[in-house]
């Protein structure tokens, strides 16, 4: 590919899928780009579900183990890199992950860095000094943070991060939207939340996801900060920022920010494929 046109693999957050990056993946496509979103194991037409959840039986959907409970980093980085490999025949990969997809594509540089051309992390999230996102979210800087107000069961229990996309009380959705995606109306949040997946496998957030000077620190990188956010506050964003900066001095983040809610790729498209383009 020419220098000018980039190789973009995104990878999606927690309950999200590839169906969430379409209008992004179309805007960069006909700017003369190549896009392709990714379907993280146990995620979109990977999916595993509770058979309650199949059923709408919400009161054993609380309690049901989840059937992609074994999933872990290892799975999802195994995954995106094979991808990452495939594309690299193009050229060089841009490399975007979202919010606990940022745990993935770092675990990916770590992989391959030779075939990275730049990570990108939209609101996500970038372990340094601590080893987990799990750690992170017990942060003063994450305060904020009201995405667990969407939980509906016991993770111990079920062994993953559970939400319930089909619970249609006005009241649950306004909590999901309240967190997710809070610039959006609730009639256009309501499309986006219908391709949701219940379940993140609990290990994805407790597992060391730290990335390598050596390796990972080597890759260039860029941070688009979502400064409405009430997933991943922009405290905590700023807070993992100057932690790799500080990690490896002579390749900071370049960061540009958003005036969005954890899901500009849903709220502001246009801008947030500007921001990605940009040099």
């Amino acid at each position: 590919m020419t220098d000018d046109k980039q190789n973009f693999l995104f990878v999606h957050g927690a309950w999200h899928s590839s169906t969430h990056w379409n209008d992004v993946a179309e805007r960069l496509v006909a700017m003369g780009h190549r896009a392709f979103a990714i379907d993280l194991p146990g995620s979109g037409l990977n999916a595993a579900y509770p058979q309650s959840y199949l059923r709408n039986d919400f009161a054993a959907f609380a309690t049901e183990p989840s059937p992609i409970a074994t999933i872990g980093l290892a799975d999802y980085a195994n995954a995106v890199t094979a991808q990452v490999e495939k594309m690299a025949e193009h050229g060089k990969v841009t490399l975007v992950g979202h919010s606990m997809g940022g745990l993935t594509i770092t675990r990916v540089a770590e992989a391959v860095p030779h075939l990275l051309r730049r990570l990108v992390y939209v609101a996500a999230y970038v372990p340094v000094h601590l080893a987990s996102a799990n750690d992170y979210s017990q942060l003063p800087e994450n305060q904020t943070g009201i995405s667990g107000a969407i939980v509906v069961a016991d993770p111990v229990a079920t062994g993953a991060v559970r939400i319930n996309p089909r619970n249609g009380d006005p009241e649950y959705l306004e909590r999901g939207r309240q967190a997710l995606y809070n610039d959006l109306s609730t009639e256009d949040y309501l499309k986006f939340a219908v391709a949701f997946n219940p379940e993140l496998p609990v290990r994805v957030g407790v597992e060391d996801a730290r990335g390598t000077v050596q390796r990972w620190g080597e890759v260039p990188r860029l941070f688009i900060r979502t400064t409405e956010d009430h997933t991943v506050p922009p405290a905590l964003q700023d807070r993992m920022i100057c932690e790799a900066d500080a990690a490896t001095p002579r390749n900071k983040f370049v960061v540009r920010s958003l005036p969005s809610s954890h899901s500009p790729f849903a709220s502001m498209p246009d801008r947030l494929v500007k921001a990605l383009v940009q040099r």
